[in-house]
């Protein structure tokens, strides 16, 4: 099989896993589950799959339509790879019509959730025919896809049929930061990291829009006043149709709700309930539904036992319930460049300040360089570290426990803590006195962390003073936007 097409950006890993999976020489119909949300390129992946693996290597997406029509339109994908031509073959049955297509050496069955409804029992004729098929010396693969999460993961949960049947359960995920700016060809990291605050790393994004990036930060409403904020364009509804993917999304008003509070920083159950007006125990099922979508994310303290934080996934979401849809009158009448200012705050303080701690938490496990670092790190998370004395809290945006040390575990040895701040002021040495307070206060509680390492994350730099004081430990990082976009 042929080397990655220079068509297909980053997805080395994905590829990799694929080009096993077809080229693996075991038995027997083989299984593999390809999920993700719209426009991550999952169809454009797995076309190329097709295309790598030759002529024996059948392609088909399924539509929303009746399973008649479904079936026809399946058959004549059949007949047209054996050479046959459209409206020659004709099943009336699922079992026979996969038995047929499965003469071919690989067979992908996009937007598989598509064809459920009208025929449940698809997914016993699949569990079926793998059984039936467990020595098959052509050994055949099958690859099931689609965009409803949901949908997907419950394919292989509990006691469904293809539970533990399938080898390959791969989600494709957005593009890391630095991926997505290599997409949109940025080279400015404030232009790269406000881009990115708004779209995230969905890589279909990028056909949608027709103009190139911004070239200044301040370029950035203008540019925005031509898709994200503008009425008629398709990414100004996203969330709505992203919504509309799940089956499980009954009533949108309620998620709508939901994902609005937890946008806003009500990250708690009880703070999520008491911003909806509704009881919290009436939330645990909106919010399970939102988690397993893949809405929305559930992060644990690292060092303690809290209640679990949830955030809102999709940076586009975020984008759309915090500065759209206040607003939305006033972008639907085209006073674009007005609402956008009178966002801009709610923008900076609930939109670009969270995602920079995201990213920090996101550089140092993935970009950072291991000997700046000190090491290999193990869990990494963010924390709440009580002050007693002070009568208060202190949030840490990036701690990182050592390798092998369990999380929430009272006397785990800390690797690293980290604070990062989205403002236009350099870091000082103050807030490095901050965090060597908070590394104190941890150590008193008998928490293993007198030799963790301490990072400023910042924006807008740091004064001199602290540059030099931070030079001569060897315990001090500092981190700044361009070290986020640089490369090791």
């Amino acid at each position: 099989m042929s080397a990655k097409p220079s068509q297909v950006i980053d997805r080395d890993v994905e590829w990799g896993d694929l080009r096993d999976f077809v080229s693996s020489r075991s038995r027997g119909l083989r299984i593999g589950i390809v999920y993700g949300r719209r426009r991550q390129g999952k169809s454009f992946l797995l076309r190329r799959l097709c295309a790598a693996v030759g002529d024996t290597a059948l392609y088909t997406m399924a539509l929303e339509q009746e399973r008649q029509p479904a079936l026809d339109r399946f058959a004549d994908a059949v007949g047209v790879h054996r050479g046959l031509g459209s409206s020659t073959l004709r099943f009336a049955e699922w079992d026979r019509a996969l038995t047929f297509a499965l003469d071919s050496r690989l067979v992908v069955i996009d937007e598989f959730p598509y064809l459920l409804p009208h025929s449940p029992e698809l997914s016993s004729v699949v569990q079926s025919l793998y059984d039936q098929r467990r020595e098959d010396p052509s050994a055949p693969r099958l690859i099931l896809c689609g965009s409803a999460i949901s949908v997907m993961n419950e394919l292989l949960s509990g006691t469904r049929a293809l539970r533990g049947r399938a080898v390959v359960d791969l989600c494709v995920k957005p593009f890391g930061y630095r991926a997505a700016a290599r997409l949109w060809k940025i080279d400015d990291p404030e232009v790269a990291f406000h881009v990115h605050a708004v779209l995230g790393g969905t890589p279909g994004y990028r056909d949608l829009i027709e103009a190139g990036p911004p070239r200044r930060r301040e370029d950035l409403g203008r540019w925005l006043a031509g898709h994200a904020l503008n009425p008629s364009h398709a990414l100004f509804t996203e969330t709505d149709y992203l919504l509309r993917e799940d089956p499980r999304v009954t009533d949108r008003a309620l998620y709508h709700s939901v994902l609005t509070a937890i946008s806003a920083g009500a990250s708690t159950p009880s703070r999520i309930a008491q911003a909806v007006g509704r009881p919290e125990r009436s939330l645990a099922h909106p919010l399970a539904v939102l988690e397993t979508a893949g809405f929305v994310r559930r992060t644990e303290d690292v060092l303690l036992q809290r209640r679990a934080r949830f955030t809102v996934t999709d940076p586009i979401v975020r984008f759309q319930l915090l500065i759209t849809r206040p607003r939305l009158t006033d972008f639907e009448e085209r006073r674009t460049l007005e609402a956008w200012r009178a966002a801009e705050a709610t923008f900076s303080s609930q939109i670009l300040g969270p995602h920079f701690e995201e990213l920090a938490r996101d550089w140092t496990a993935t970009h950072a360089p291991t000997e700046a670092l000190g090491g290999p790190l193990g869990e990494i998370g963010p924390s709440v570290v009580n002050d007693p004395a002070g009568r208060s809290q202190h949030e840490l945006d990036v701690v990182a426990l050592a390798p092998g040390e369990v999380p929430r575990h009272k006397h785990a040895r800390v690797a690293l803590l980290g604070e990062a701040k989205w403002a236009d002021r350099p870091r000082t040495v103050t807030d490095l006195r901050r965090l060597e307070h908070i590394r104190g206060l941890l150590v008193a509680r008998g928490t293993r962390a007198e030799r963790g390492r301490l990072v400023l994350f910042g924006r807008s730099g740091f004064e001199p003073e602290l540059a030099r004081q931070a030079a001569r430990r060897d315990d001090v990082l500092l981190v700044d936007l361009a070290d986020l976009y640089r490369p090791r």
